[in-house]
């Protein structure tokens, strides 16, 4: 046999091999290309529309992240619609349609006339604040929604839009039940004030409602009548957003709250195709918003002086980093802005990002302790838009358990997940040292 026949077999494997990738890659851009991009408002569209790719091909890589997604959704089709009409309260309006909620920092004392008043100690919950709050209820039913209207994306099920729309009508569209378009008596102070723009912070879920909605457009279970008066309700409800002393006090907030209320005004603002408004918003959030929120080595005086200075300052760069990924589905980049005074997005990442290792100390005031798990969200998402940095790094903390399954990875680009170093982290187990046990929520 000559040299030539003897190649020959290798020449023709050769071949087999190009051509079996050449057409698998054919098969995976024909899969990609009959899957349009969902209309969505924070989540990556792109990042969403390959996650439903690999839940159709059954891609092992994000079982763990699809198993989390649907157990939390079966969960929520067991929920019970909750309304503001469930509460035993009356709004100081007279109108149990009116939402309200009070002040968590806020606890009674006997001053020195022998009244009762109430007085702020940060960071300290006021156990009166949770009970026959419609802020639960809001926060509940806006993440329900959020995940059942995931669910339906990735599954085309309609028992998960069904249940969505149950929610939905529940508390905003049926007229025995629904909630008024406004949140006026938001985390009032009794004896004081009946409602105030902090309240806002407890409708910050609204972002991903947001997306959701959209996500529902296709199903049958959510009716035209459904979408027509669900967008009758958010026109109503930005409006007063965008006009009332509550509403723009809060949008004025140079802090966490303004952060927040920033995103879901935008979010909002998309939903109903008010794109101009929404650009403006988060265009006037790069400009006036990082510059005091953000110094130039990445510290956020703003919630440094906070009793919950930890907690807070993950908080703020959670709303900016929602923030950035609005921007970015409106192509404005917000991840590589940096403020006349050096402030950046990744600068507080990158500040935030090194107390994902345990042995690193917090010596700012944190009361509750440190909530470090909540880090990983933000890593994850921010370390791919900065490649040539050593952000993913700080990833090696947590085992790999605990971050395969986070919902994150179905709705962004996310960075990749490497074996944990164990000597760096030994004992890392799910409810890590330092955790804040009370599960203590920030909302003022």
């Amino acid at each position: 046999m000559n040299s030539r026949s003897a190649l020959k077999p290798l020449v023709l494997f050769s071949a087999a091999v190009c051509f079996c990738a050449n057409l698998f890659a054919q098969t995976q851009n024909a899969v990609s290309n009959s899957i349009l991009l969902p209309k969505v408002f924070l989540a990556d569209p792109q990042a969403l529309a390959e996650s439903k790719i690999k839940f159709t091909a059954n891609d092992p890589s994000l079982k763990p992240a699809f198993d989390n997604l649907f157990k939390e959704a079966d969960a929520a089709l067991k929920a019970k619609p909750q309304s503001v009409m469930d509460k035993h309260r009356v709004p100081p309006s007279g109108d149990k349609h009116d939402y309200v909620s009070q002040a968590p920092y806020f606890w009674p004392e006997t001053n020195a006339a022998g009244k009762i008043e109430y007085v702020r100690h940060d960071g300290e919950r006021n156990p009166e604040s949770n009970v026959d709050s419609d802020a639960n209820r809001l926060g509940a039913t806006c993440s329900d929604v959020s995940t059942l209207g995931l669910a339906f994306y990735f599954t085309n099920d309609e028992k998960y839009a069904n249940k969505a729309a149950q929610l939905l009508r529940a508390f905003f569209l049926n007229p025995a039940t629904k909630m008024n378009p406004n949140l006026n008596f938001g985390q009032g102070i009794p004896g004081e004030v009946d409602g105030r723009p902090a309240g806002l912070i407890s409708a910050r879920g609204i972002v991903d409602l947001m997306d959701a909605l959209s996500l529902l457009e296709n199903s049958k279970s959510w009716t035209a009548d459904d979408r027509t008066q669900m967008r009758a309700w958010l026109e109503d409800y930005y409006q007063w957003l965008t006009t009332s002393k509550i509403g723009k006090g809060e949008l004025d907030a140079k802090n966490n709250h303004g952060s927040f209320c920033n995103d879901q005004a935008a979010a909002i603002a998309l939903f109903l195709g008010k794109t101009d408004e929404a650009r403006e918003l988060i265009l006037d959030a790069k400009t006036n918003r990082i510059v005091h929120q953000i110094l130039s080595d990445g510290r956020q005086p703003l919630e440094l002086v906070r009793t919950k200075s930890f907690g807070y300052s993950s908080f703020n760069l959670r709303a900016l980093i929602d923030m950035a990924s609005i921007a970015q589905n409106l192509q404005i980049d917000l991840w590589h802005y940096r403020a006349t005074n050096g402030g950046s997005i990744f600068r507080a990442t990158q500040m935030m990002a090194q107390y994902a290792d345990p042995k690193q100390v917090w010596t700012n005031q944190q009361i509750h302790g440190y909530n470090h798990g909540g880090l990983a969200d933000l890593i994850l998402r921010a370390a791919p838009q900065y490649p040539q940095t050593h952000l993913a790094d700080e990833l090696q903390f947590y085992q790999p358990a605990e971050l395969i399954s986070n919902r994150c990875r179905l709705l962004f680009v996310t960075a990749p997940i490497q074996a944990t170093n164990s000597a760096a982290n030994p004992s890392r187990k799910k409810g890590r040292e330092g955790r804040n046990a009370q599960g203590d929520t920030l909302e003022e």
